[in-house]
């Protein structure tokens, strides 16, 4: 998908206008809040949080290698 995005002016700050199609890609829709990140070829605009995403992926690595102990502990 190569989609043209303007730079527009709002206020004091700048804007970029997000057409209805790449709203729905990213599920997305007002008032969602989108996280932009660097890559190595440029920026990746996503809704997904890159730091829960860490968070998440260390708890299951944890409880993949707890999981006897987790287990007692939710008795």
């Amino acid at each position: 998908m190569n989609t043209p995005l303007k730079i527009t002016k709002v206020g004091n700050s700048a804007a970029v206008i997000l057409p209805k199609e790449l709203l729905a890609r990213l599920r997305v829709s007002l008032g969602d809040t989108l996280y932009a990140t660097e890559a190595p070829d440029g920026i990746r605009l996503t809704a997904a949080d890159p730091d829960f995403e860490e968070k998440m992926a260390a708890a299951e690595a944890i409880m993949r290698e707890d999981r006897d102990i987790l287990r007692v502990l939710a008795k």
